[in-house]
C-alpha cells in the first residue's frame, strides 16, 4: 500500500524518526483503513549542504538549526 518518503536534514535521532514514522502510519491507517503493516516510511537524510533555496545552501541559511 502506501510508501511515504520523508526528506529532511540529517542528524535527527532514531527516537525522532520512530515517532514521525508512528504518526505518519497512524494517519494512513485512520484515513485508508489499512493495517499498520501496509504502511512503509522511508527516510532520505541529506546534509544541509545538499539543500538549496533561492540559490543559497541551507548550511548558510540555517546555521543554528
Amino acid at each position: 500500500m502506501p510508501v511515504v518518503r520523508v526528506e529532511m536534514w540529517q542528524g535527527k535521532s532514531k527516537e525522532v524518526k520512530d515517532n514521525i514514522a508512528k504518526d505518519i502510519t497512524e494517519v494512513f491507517v485512520k484515513n485508508l483503513g489499512c493495517p499498520p503493516e501496509a504502511v512503509t516510511v522511508v527516510y532520505d537524510d541529506r546534509p544541509k549542504t545538499d539543500w538549496y533555496t533561492g540559490g543559497k545552501s541551507h548550511d548558510k541559511l540555517y546555521v543554528d538549526k
